[in-house]
C-alpha cells in the first residue's frame, strides 16, 4: 500500500514538473496561455491518461481471462 501511494505521489510530482517545463517552453516562445487554455490542456492530458489506462486494463484482462487464446481443434487432439 505504501509503495502504491509513493508511486502516485511521484507520478503527480512528475506531471507537475512537466506542466512547469511546458509553461517555461511556451513562455520562451512568447506564447501566453489563459486559464481556459490551461484547463483544456489539463483535461486533454487527463483524458489521454485515462484512455491509455483503460486500454491497458482491457489488454491485461483479455489476456488473463483467456480471450486471446485461439481455439483450434488440433490443439486439443480433435480432428
Amino acid at each position: 500500500m505504501k509503495s502504491t501511494i509513493l508511486l502516485i505521489l511521484v507520478s503527480i510530482i512528475g506531471l507537475a514538473i512537466t506542466f512547469w517545463g511546458v509553461a517555461l517552453m511556451w513562455q520562451s516562445f512568447g506564447v501566453t496561455l489563459t486559464l481556459h487554455g490551461w484547463i483544456a490542456y489539463g483535461l486533454g492530458v487527463t483524458a489521454s491518461l485515462l484512455l491509455a489506462g483503460g486500454l491497458f486494463f482491457l489488454l491485461f484482462k483479455s489476456a488473463r481471462d483467456g480471450y486471446d487464446d485461439i481455439d483450434r481443434p488440433e490443439d486439443f487432439g480433435e480432428e
